[in-house]
Formats: structure tokens, sequence, C-alpha cells
């Protein structure tokens, strides 16, 4: 190093000097010669010593060193090899340039960045990088030092790395088995983004089979293929009231078509009867509706029941009998209709009505 030349290059001109001091025209003839001699050579020896000692000192600080994780690998194996220098902090360091091969027969597959770390001594620090290298030759493989440049308050110098070998072995053959089949490849385990193609394939088969056999059952059945959903049936009750509400409307017994009105009337209840109780009302006479609610005792009230037979038996005669009521039987028909719609229909709408009714009630009062 420049460091250690220079202290050598100072050693020497202090031994050149000594050494004047000891000029033959100078030397006296005295017993004590040879003793003034070994006094002057061992002072020279202490100067030499000491700085010597300071510039080891200085240079101790500064060790570069190159490692591998493994220095034993198979053909092809990766291996990490180290280049780490340790330095004072107010040191300049640029670590060396490494080729992308190493001795034509070792390659360098790729580098880490320069890592830093603090050493124990604060006023120390170590870098590191890391080289990944292989080889697909065997054989033993000496890297070569590699070489710092390192800068000490604007004086350029460089410090080496130790060397170390690399021993690449290649598979032992057993050749006592002779020749031996080549063996398949592993089965690699199946992915889900493998697999969803064919099942999405078998879910659009199923869907086709089970269109196909949808649409011929549809046909024999005489239905379309695609229809729309039908709409929920009414209840039986407001079905009666808006068909009562119409006959109330347009009063036509008030216009001589007493028959028509008593039709229209009759047939309004008997499809609700028919509906609500499932009594076939529509196909039954007057005498056998009766009947059929008074077999099942419980289905109306008793004064249902008598309402819904004079209403029946007056519209029997007024149709068949030429029988003609007077107003006040035409009015008060319509109005038992309206009772037996309001008083026989399903419980549950009726509880349904009455907390409409109740809630209204409310905010009647609320608003008032």
């Amino acid at each position: 190093m420049q460091l250690k030349r220079d202290i050598l290059k100072s050693n020497k001109a202090q031994f050149d000097s000594a050494h004047c001091d000891c000029h033959p025209e100078r030397i006296r003839p005295d017993r004590s010669i040879g003793s003034r001699r070994v006094i002057n050579t061992g002072v020279m020896l202490l100067f030499i010593t000491l700085f010597l000692f300071a510039g080891t000192t200085q240079a101790q600080q500064i060790k570069a060193t190159a490692s591998l994780d493994s220095a034993n690998i198979l053909i092809g194996d990766q291996v990490k090899l180290f280049l780490e220098i340790d330095h004072p902090k107010d040191v300049d360091v640029q670590f060396p340039a490494v080729p992308d091969t190493i001795n034509s027969l070792i390659e360098v597959i790729s580098r880490s960045a320069v890592d830093t770390f603090e050493l124990d001594d604060e006023t120390l620090m170590k870098q590191i990088q890391a080289y990944t290298i292989t080889s697909f030759d065997s054989g033993s493989y000496r890297i070569p030092p590699y070489w710092f440049q390192i800068n000490v308050d604007g004086t350029i110098d460089s410090i080496p790395s130790n060397g170390v070998t690399l021993n690449v072995y290649t598979m032992q053959i057993d050749t006592t088995k002779g020749p031996t089949d080549i063996k398949m490849p592993y089965g690699a385990p199946l992915t889900l983004k493998e697999v969803t193609p064919y099942i999405l394939g078998v879910i659009l088969i199923g869907a086709i089979i089970f269109f196909l056999l949808y649409s011929i059952k549809r046909k024999k059945n005489n239905k379309p293929i695609f229809a729309r959903p039908e709409k929920p049936k009414e209840p039986a009750h407001i079905i009666a009231l808006r068909e009562l509400d119409r006959i109330k409307t347009e009063k036509v017994w008030q216009k001589g078509k007493t028959k028509q009105y008593y039709s229209e009337l009759t047939d309004a209840l008997r499809e609700y009867i028919e509906d609500r109780f499932a009594i076939r009302a529509m196909e039954q006479t007057t005498d056998e509706t009766i009947e059929s609610f008074r077999s099942q005792k419980g289905l109306v009230s008793d004064k249902n029941f008598t309402n819904l037979t004079q209403l029946l038996q007056m519209a029997d005669l007024v149709k068949f009998a030429k029988y003609q009521p007077l107003p006040d039987d035409d009015n008060l028909s319509l109005v038992n209709a309206y009772f037996f719609v309001n008083d026989t229909k399903k419980e549950e709408q009726k509880k349904a009505e009455n907390k409409a009714e109740d809630d209204e009630n409310v905010e009647e009062v609320v608003i008032k």
C-alpha cells in the first residue's frame, strides 16, 4: 500500500541519517566504538518499529474479505459469493467490478446492492455485496482476490481481499446397474385456472340438456316454452266487493231490468262462495247450495245463512216466476249481499283490514 511505502521510505531516510553518523572520517579510535555502534543501531531499530507500528495500526482497521456460503456444489447449483470490507467511517470505499464470468467457467447470475452495517466500534463500519454464481463444468476453480479502492483523506489506495476456491462436482453414476429407463416427469397438481374451463363446459352441457328436456315436456303438455308467471289470485272477497260496487253504481233495477239485476247479484255471490268455501255454487241450484251450507255447520253464522237463503230464493222468484219485488226489496238484497261477503271473508284478511282501519283512525286523531 502507498501508506506502507511512505512509512518504509521515511524509515529508510532515518536509516541513512543514522548511517551518516558513523562515517569513517568521524570515527576516532576508542575502546567504546563497538558499544556506540550498538547503541546507535538499537535507537534506529526502535524508531523504525514505532513508525511501522503506527502504519500497521491504521492498516489493520481496513480489512477486505471474500467468502462462499458453500465451497462444494453440484453442477448447475447456485452459491453465494460475499465481498465485504471493514473500514473507518471517514474512509470512502469503492467495490471492485466483478465481471459476468469469472475465470470463463463461473457465471455470475445476479448481484445485490451494497449493504452497510455498523460495528461494535462506533468509528468502524462493514459493507457487504453478495453475488449469486454457478458453474456447469466440474472441477476446482480459484476465484482470485478482488481489489477495493479506498480514499483516505484524499489519498487513493487499494486493498485486496483473499482468494477462495469453488469445487464443482458431478452426480455420481452407478455403472454396476447398467442402463436404466428414463424417469417420466412428475405430475404437477392441477390448479383452479386449469380446471375452470372443464367445469364451465360441464355446466354448459348440463344446461343445454335441461333446456331440451324442459322444451319437450312443455310441448307434450301443449304449453309455451317461455311463459310469464301468473299473477297471484286476488282474494275472493275483493273480487266480490268490486262486482257488487259495479252493480250498485249501474243501478239496473231502477231501469226496469230487475231480472238482469238479480242474475248479476247472485252470480257475484255464487263465485264468491265457490272461491271462499269450495262449494260448487255456480253449478248448483239454490236448494243444493243451501243444503251444502246446512250440511257443513259452522261455515257461516245463522244470520248470514238466513240472509243468503232469502236472497237466493228472491232471485229465483224474479228470474223464473216473474216476481216483481218492491224497490225496498231490491235495496235490501244488495245490502244483504254486502253483509254476507264482509262477514264471511277469511279471518286473516279481516285482521289485516281491521288493522289498516285502526291505523287510519289513529292518523285522523293525530291530525286532529
